[in-house]
């Protein structure tokens, strides 16, 4: 976990290798999860669903099964996959319970995505590391996640003990395998304590409001996440760190002995190379370990996926054109339900496989792609293999994907390409003087960027360039420069001022 003042990182790594990474900053206010009082704008029947004002840009969305009651006592997070069951299930119309004016307190479930409002829900849910509470419902359930029955039995019994009647329900979440009945408990007491404070709050406000903040992105990774199955979890910020050793010492005492604060000279994604990870998530090309590659293009509607053999021709003196394109949609597979969690890509997704004749060959590489895709914390589904050798897919979003996060439209190209924002150029450029400082051979630098960047300085961030100059101990200055690429930035280095940028430059 990587955290400076005008963002916070989260690097996920299995094997060594990143698998995951999310991204918070001040100037994407983080809404999910957070409770508000809004009213209603507008009622449509032909969609069975209403706009919610929530004080946010956009107006929410609130279809008629996050109104009416329909829990999946099943799934951890208390919500269930509404989309599934809307279209199998009857609603009574969303006109005969909402009427436009109305004063409402809904949760968000998903952010604004590119020109959608947040996605919200009526059936509101506080979740805590052990369990989460659900005032409006009256189920019992556990997560999908542990698997044995008898545990299963048992927790099920121990919610049910401890929750009184008529006081909603609750869903026991996968790290409380071990957890005793006093802890859980004691959580739904805090839990319960926190529901009515929301309820006190909403009555006290005007809609719309913000009546309960959601965890932040640090706070809820340790909260949902963090078990005996992490090796570490390194920290190199020293608040940061001293607030999560309290939260785990809280909870469970036993990990605390694997939270870690890094404070070494090199950088923190620096050691672990996360930086060039990242970076890399962002080109449409990657290569496959086997030969081949694939090609990701996102576009409004969905991302599609190309998959090519390249020069792959297999290996060995009899090449067969069958093997050799299994065993590149095989590599493809893999690399693609790594690439969806990597770059954390919702929605639907189209993954073009090259041809294949053989129906076993078509069902192994399903099969490959479906175990893969396991592995995501994010519902996804892969439909079968098409005629045309297709594998339609859809992914659970619940935010901007990384590139929509860090990116915006090249106006130069008429919206055709994407450039890094402003303020992903900044926390480049601080990443990049953080190392240059770790490696002790500069005394002197001018950052030269784009005048959009160094506008972005005076009107958001006029205290960036005096908290890297104690931070470095270098001697800093900025200087714009209308020549060069919005997305750029180079680094020179003393009185001759040398351009050190490709040696200390980072994602």
């Amino acid at each position: 976990m990587s955290a400076m003042p005008q963002e916070s990182w989260v690097a996920l790594l299995e094997d060594d290798k990143l698998v995951e990474v999310l991204l918070e900053r001040p100037d994407q206010d983080r809404i999910i999860g957070g409770i508000f009082l809004g009213r209603v704008e507008a009622v449509l029947p032909g969609i069975q669903a209403a706009f919610v004002d929530i004080g946010t840009e956009k107006a929410g969305f609130l279809h008629v099964s996050d109104l009416i009651r329909d829990e999946d006592p099943e799934e951890e997070n208390g919500k269930g996959d509404r989309r599934r069951h809307s279209r199998t299930r009857k609603y009574p119309p969303i006109q005969d319970h909402v009427r436009k004016g109305q004063a409402l307190l809904v949760q968000v479930t998903k952010e604004a995505i590119s020109s959608k409002g947040p996605r919200i829900t009526a059936q509101i849910s506080l979740p805590g590391r052990f369990l989460v509470y659900m005032p409006y419902s009256d189920n019992v359930g556990v997560s999908r996640r542990i698997e044995d029955r008898a545990q299963r039995t048992k927790l099920r019994r121990m919610a049910k003990k401890i929750l009184p009647r008529d006081s909603g329900g609750i869903i026991i979440r996968t790290v409380s395998e071990e957890v005793t009945e006093k802890t859980i408990e004691h959580e739904f007491k805090h839990l319960r304590e926190s529901w009515n404070k929301v309820l006190a709050d909403s009555k006290s406000q005007k809609a719309p409001a913000l009546v309960h903040r959601g965890a932040q992105l640090i706070d809820g990774m340790i909260r949902d996440l963090f078990s005996d199955k992490f090796d570490a979890v390194k920290i190199d910020s020293k608040a940061i760190y001293n607030e999560v050793l309290e939260y785990v010492k809280s909870v469970d005492p036993e990990l605390s002995n694997r939270v870690h604060l890094h404070e070494g000279e090199e950088p923190l994604f620096d050691k672990y190379g996360v930086g060039e990870e990242i970076q890399r998530a962002f080109e449409r090309k990657v290569s496959l370990k086997l030969g081949g590659h694939i090609v990701i293009e996102p576009t409004e509607a969905l991302v599609s996926i190309d998959v090519n053999t390249g020069r792959f021709t297999g290996k060995g003196k009899k090449k067969d054109p069958a093997k050799t394109i299994l065993q590149t949609n095989l590599g493809a597979a893999q690399e693609i339900a790594k690439q969806l969690r990597l770059r954390d890509i919702g929605g639907i997704i189209v993954a073009d496989f090259i041809d294949m004749e053989s129906q076993a060959h078509r069902d192994k590489v399903l099969h490959e792609l479906r175990t893969h895709l396991g592995r995501d914390r994010a519902r996804t589904k892969a439909f079968e293999v098409s005629s045309l050798g297709l594998i339609e897919m859809t992914r659970q979003r619940v935010r901007p994907s990384l590139f929509n996060s860090l990116t915006s439209v090249c106006t130069s190209c008429r919206g055709i390409g994407r450039v890094f924002t402003p303020a992903t150029v900044l926390r480049q450029i601080e990443r990049s003087l953080r190392r240059a400082a770790s490696a002790k051979e500069e005394k002197r630098i001018v950052v030269r960027l784009h005048p959009e960047v160094a506008l972005r300085v005076i009107e958001e961030e006029p205290g960036l360039l005096k908290r890297l100059r104690s931070r470095t101990r270098m001697d800093l200055s900025l200087r714009d420069d209308p020549l060069i690429g919005l997305d750029e930035f180079r680094l020179l280095s003393g009185p001759s001022e040398t351009d050190v940028t490709g040696k200390y430059a980072v994602a």
